[in-house]
């Protein structure tokens, strides 16, 4: 059998995998200090989250390729709570923010066009680029008492191929809110270039505020608090995606949506309609069920939120003492990164921890360097978390003590 080299992938189970798969089938225990599921984690959903499939409009079956109009009514609701007005007729319902983004490098891109990405990043963005025949091309984020973008250094990458530049905001996993400076930058080299904009806003709603310093987290892009780039930017095509997985703590739900913004929204949305209407992927019910779950989210953000404050102050409190391991700057989302001695490269590091029973991303999953970072998730239950970091600032400890002696 021949097989398109798109999907020519290494499948081969990595050493830091097996030693996951070996450790659970072993039944031992591991602190998951990698959580990225809320329904996991031990968080309280309403009752009614199940009941609200049980809508008795969902025995019609009225294909719409835009999705429902009460659904994407419950859209602009949501929106409404940030200060954003829109008609239901800019957005477009996808079943996963994966597939918004395919639906968009369809939309923008011709085969071996180019999409920016700024790293750190979510990794999946290289299996959909590659899916999508579409080329990815990273630009990296500055850390300077903070993430920020490098406005020069994406100029450089453009080339007559790129399309688009997508941007996270806020980022994970770092937690970096784009602020309005970044938000004007980005919009000139957009218009310089005729690019559009790409924005992920899945953790929108998780900002945090800082207790280090007098610095205060969240965005200022549109007024005050984080806001959204729904709102657009002056003659710029910008695209956003967000969905129910982190706004409600539902990823298995399986709905997002594009919101269409700027000049020509009206020709892509067309097309958008197409593309949609060619896989009606959005089941019924779950259609009906979002107006509910959109009205009903604050519940889990709000259990969310607690326990990443928590958490984060936990973690702080242990890294007080133990100077060679820095938290660095978070803002928003339920991730952090610690800087960690680069003594070794990353992957040995997480199988040590591993062993001893943590398990933690290395940096390199994002596009960090291989040596020298970890990124943590703050959604385990208070304990587990706990144990945890505890276990990861004695194993530091540990080893930072043996290099001592051996020096």
């Amino acid at each position: 059998m021949r097989f398109s080299q798109r999907t020519n992938w290494n499948t081969e189970e990595s050493d830091l995998a097996l030693a996951y798969r070996v450790r659970r089938e072993a039944g031992l225990p591991i602190a998951d200090l990698t959580a990225s599921n809320p329904t996991r984690c031990g968080f309280t959903y309403p009752h009614s989250v199940l009941d609200a499939l049980a809508n008795p409009q969902a025995l019609d079956y009225d294909p719409r390729p835009k999705g429902l109009l009460a659904a994407r009514r419950a859209v602009c609701d949501y929106y409404l709570g940030h200060n954003v007005i829109l008609d239901p007729e800019q957005i477009v319902l996808a079943s996963s923010t994966s597939e918004a983004y395919s639906f968009l490098f369809r939309l923008l891109c011709e085969p071996g066009s180019e999409i920016l990405v700024l790293v750190p990043g979510y990794p999946l963005f290289d299996f959909l680029a590659g899916l999508d025949d579409v080329v990815l091309k990273a630009v990296p984020l500055v850390y300077d008492q903070g993430w920020q973008i490098d406005p020069e250094a994406i100029r450089r990458a453009i080339s007559p191929r790129t399309r688009a530049i997508v941007v996270v905001h806020p980022n994970n996993p770092t937690g970096h809110f784009t602020k309005a400076w970044e938000a004007v930058e980005l919009a000139a080299i957009c218009r310089e270039s005729d690019l559009s904009l790409i924005v992920d806003e899945v953790f929108l709603d998780y900002g945090t505020t800082e207790k280090k310093g007098a610095r205060e987290q969240g965005s200022k892009i549109h007024g005050r608090g984080a806001g959204s780039f729904a709102a657009g930017l002056e003659g710029v095509p910008v695209f956003v995606v967000s969905g129910l997985s982190k706004i409600a703590g539902l990823p298995q739900m399986k709905v997002a949506w594009i919101v269409a913004t700027g000049p020509d929204r009206l020709r892509a949305l067309d097309r958008l309609e197409v593309i949609a209407d060619t896989f009606l992927s959005v089941n019924t019910p779950v259609q009906w069920a979002l107006p509910g779950w959109l009205a009903a989210a604050s519940t889990i953000q709000e259990q969310i939120q607690s326990r990443t404050a928590t958490n984060l102050a936990f973690l702080d409190g242990q890294l007080s003492s133990i100077p060679e391991v820095q938290r660095l700057a978070v803002e928003g989302g339920w991730y952090t990164t610690l800087r960690i001695p680069a003594l070794e490269p990353d992957a040995r590091t997480v199988i040590a921890l591993l062993e001893r029973g943590i398990s933690v991303n290395p940096g390199y999953f994002f596009g960090m360097p291989v040596s020298g970072w970890l990124v943590v998730s703050l959604l385990a239950p208070g304990l587990e978390f706990s144990h945890g970091v505890t276990g990861l600032i004695n194993y530091f400890r540990k080893d930072q003590a043996s290099n001592t002696k051996a020096g």
